[in-house]
């Protein structure tokens, strides 16, 4: 690394300390270094604190996924007649709840959505996407065709974000090392070898809906919704749609505009009271064994109402419901019939370089 680049770093760093905003090729270039490892950690850390300290424009975050996709993200072939999905939130929320967009995710694959799903390992909570897909039996350590496979075969199919076969040069080293909400966290999710044109995503904050919103419309989003989801008489969030309080979203429409609006669980008859009934459990072990509790319908309990709540958006974004309320109905009848733990089966299955050894893992969990 030289000094010459470290002080030229030094430059970006101070203007974004002095609240100035960096254009989107600046952004581009600047992730290009840290990816590069160009600069030295201090200097990389200190970037992305002072960036997300400033607060990340759209231009900002659309340079730094291009960056990341550019150079960090391995392609993959997926017909475009297959309109896939993604699912995820950022992390780094105030609440942390069991792993609910997983959940929705299954389900909405159930009803015959192709669902292409980017995540990582937990950083600050007990089950990450990647860490609840690996207990469940599913190879996160596989290649992107394998995925790719599962996605057509099963309907469903995880990008580890933090494994070298999805990001080979810099990714996974950034995020295990930083324990903080960064522009990384948005914009390395987006990072999705499928590039799905479709998406529901939770974020960490809700002044975080629209910029979010804006950048996925930015990198080329027809239809998503951005969420944050609160719980009534608390200050926490999270990134996921609510049932213990309003949750704020944004929908991307395919004719370009944004709109606004909020989702009441009372409204639903989805309200629950006790918003503990949402926390994972301490270990991962007992968590997964509840999740697959949860995907078997043998949970009647505010989990089974976030689910299905998590999973109408889905099925809403994806225009195959005319309404919320269709969108909940249609994921009760795939959870309650048996079809949701079936295509969770299959997953295990199709993603796995050793099947056997991945449905051994999962059906231990369900006997």
């Amino acid at each position: 690394m030289s000094q010459t680049s470290n002080r030229e770093f030094g430059a970006i760093i101070t203007r974004l300390i002095q609240k100035e905003n960096l254009t989107r090729n600046e952004a581009k270039q600047a992730f290009t270094s840290v990816l590069n490892n160009e600069i030295t950690d201090m200097q990389q850390g200190a970037f992305l604190a002072a960036l997300t300290s400033k607060g990340e424009t759209k231009q900002e975050v659309a340079g730094s996924w291009e960056a990341i996709y550019d150079l960090d993200t391995t392609k993959v072939d997926l017909s475009p007649q297959i309109k896939t999905v993604d699912n995820s939130g950022t992390g780094m929320d105030t609440f942390k709840t069991f792993n609910i967009s997983t959940a929705a995710s299954i389900i909405a694959a159930a009803g015959g959505i192709p669902m292409a799903r980017h995540g990582a390992r937990a950083i600050t909570s007990v089950c990450g996407t990647v860490d609840m897909a690996e207990a469940l039996g599913v190879d996160v350590e596989c290649t992107a065709d394998l995925v790719v496979k599962s996605i057509k075969t099963a309907g469903i199919g995880l990008f580890n974000g933090m494994s070298p076969h999805i990001h080979p040069m810099a990714l996974g080293r950034i995020l295990s090392q930083i324990y903080f909400g960064s522009t990384l966290n948005i914009a390395a999710s987006l990072a999705n070898p499928a590039l799905p044109s479709i998406g529901v995503r939770g974020v960490y904050s809700k002044k975080m809906i629209l910029p979010v919103a804006n950048v996925m419309q930015e990198i080329g989003y027809t239809s998503a919704i951005v969420l944050n989801g609160s719980i009534d008489e608390s200050d926490k969030g999270m990134d996921e749609a609510s049932v213990c309080g309003i949750t704020h979203c944004a929908q991307i429409s395919e004719k370009g505009g944004i709109n606004e609006f909020t989702i009441d669980p009372k409204k639903l008859g989805l309200a629950a009271k006790n918003h503990t009934d949402l926390s994972p459990e301490k270990e991962i072990k007992t968590e997964s064994k509840r999740f697959a509790a949860l995907l078997c319908n043998r949970e009647n309990s505010a989990r089974k109402d976030a689910a299905l709540l998590n999973a109408g958006l889905i099925f809403l974004a994806a225009d195959r419901a005319t309404s919320l309320e269709d969108g909940i109905e249609q994921s009760a009848k795939l959870l309650e019939s048996g079809t949701a733990f079936e295509t969770l089966e299959k997953w295990v299955a199709a993603q796995n370089t050793d099947p056997k050894k991945g449905l051994a893992k999962f059906h231990s969990l369900v006997e």
